[in-house]
């Protein structure tokens, strides 16, 4: 699947845009702050139904202006059009349409146009907390298997139940308390193998690509914690349950799982230097991208934004060899120096797109590779 065109007005700084690309390679330059990466969020919103920054949809409208839209036209390996469109206004509840017919469940459209970004934002995946590191597992598998993000939303909504009962100044019968731990068991059992089953099998394909990056420099791997994992999930939640009553909220279950990410033994967050780190991450989402093809999706549209910063000169060379390739489907790349741009683009032949981003006015220029800028 690529994305043929894309249309615009008042997402974030992107006032008005409309855009064909390349369906292989299409690069954005400008200074930061210009909006190259407000283009990349537009297109995925139009893959999650959210931005990648900023969930709170009505935030991402222009300053000043009471709506944004989004539309995309993409076609399908087979030659067959769609058109996706987003709309927000101000104080209303955002519209999501797959060819002019609007979603029941925006959960529906998750994993039509699969998509994987590689972004600075990625370095919380190391520094931040377990959520984050979650979050990485929920948006690869939510991709492929609808059953698992089925079963994550019922797990969150019996969750959030559960500690409104936890909270409750008034006695609260048992009998209440396990209507909904027994859906979190439940429904968390699901989460819990799905999880175990993806890392379990995304493990070499990570470290492959770390290792062709780094070119063998240094051994990483990942492992997968769970309460799931310790006994029956309902017992594990039930026996939690006054402790939990002190603390007001739940303090066991799969919303816990931790992912550890692992440079030789030890973690990376302690052990890893900044290019360590950041070859780890685009090891991290260039695998992901694989691995969803693996799972028998359509080729993801591959996001890249800024992605060589911190890196020495010859994980550069290793990733631009990736990403030059025929590995990838259309992707989308942007960056500050124009001779990284040009190091790709000397690689992949005549068909690309390169783009100039100023002030929000994205403008298609047929700038020679070899002029600076």
């Amino acid at each position: 699947m690529i994305l043929k065109r894309i249309s615009i007005l008042n997402y974030k700084n992107l006032e008005q845009v409309d855009l064909s690309f390349s369906g292989n390679m299409n690069c954005f330059f400008g200074l930061n702050g210009m909006g190259k990466t407000n283009l990349l969020d537009a297109i995925y919103f139009l893959s999650f139904c959210k931005s990648s920054g900023n969930p709170i949809d009505s935030q991402n409208i222009l300053h000043d202006q009471d709506f944004f839209v989004i539309q995309g036209f993409y076609e399908m390996s087979d030659g067959t059009p769609e058109e996706i469109y987003c709309g927000m206004k101000r104080r209303q509840k955002k519209q999501f349409k797959r060819n002019k017919k609007e979603y029941t469940r925006l959960s529906d459209h998750i994993g039509f146009i699969p998509l994987v970004m590689v972004s600075p934002a990625d370095a919380e995946l190391i520094s931040g907390g377990s959520d984050e590191r979650r979050k990485f597992m929920d948006v690869v598998i939510s991709q492929y298997d609808k059953e698992y993000l089925e079963a994550l939303i019922r797990y969150n909504k019996a969750l959030q139940q559960r500690n409104t009962l936890l909270k409750s100044e008034q006695p609260v019968e048992d009998e209440l308390f396990l209507v909904w731990e027994e859906m979190m068991a439940q429904a968390g059992e699901v989460v819990f193998m799905k999880r175990e089953a993806f890392i379990r099998e995304f493990i070499p394909i990570f470290q492959e690509f770390y290792a062709f990056i780094s070119q063998d420099q240094e051994q990483v791997s990942l492992s997968y914690e769970s309460h799931a994992r310790d006994a029956s999930l309902l017992e594990v939640i039930k026996e939690s349950r006054v402790r939990d009553k002190i603390m007001g909220y739940s303090l066991r279950g799969i919303h816990k799982d931790e992912l550890n990410m692992l440079l030789g033994d030890f973690p990376i967050k302690r052990e890893g230097s900044q290019g360590q780190n950041k070859t780890y991450l685009i090891a991290l989402k260039l695998a992901q991208s694989d691995f969803l093809k693996r799972a028998g999706m359509a080729e993801p549209i591959l996001l890249l934004d800024d992605v060589f910063d911190k890196l020495d000169a010859s994980r550069v060379e290793q990733i631009i060899k990736l990403v030059s390739g025929d590995s990838f489907g259309q992707i989308f790349m942007t960056d500050t120096n124009r001779e990284h741009l040009d190091s790709i683009l000397n690689k992949v032949g005549n068909d690309y797109k390169i783009f100039k981003v100023d002030q929000g006015v994205i403008t298609e220029t047929k700038v020679s590779n070899d002029e600076a800028e």
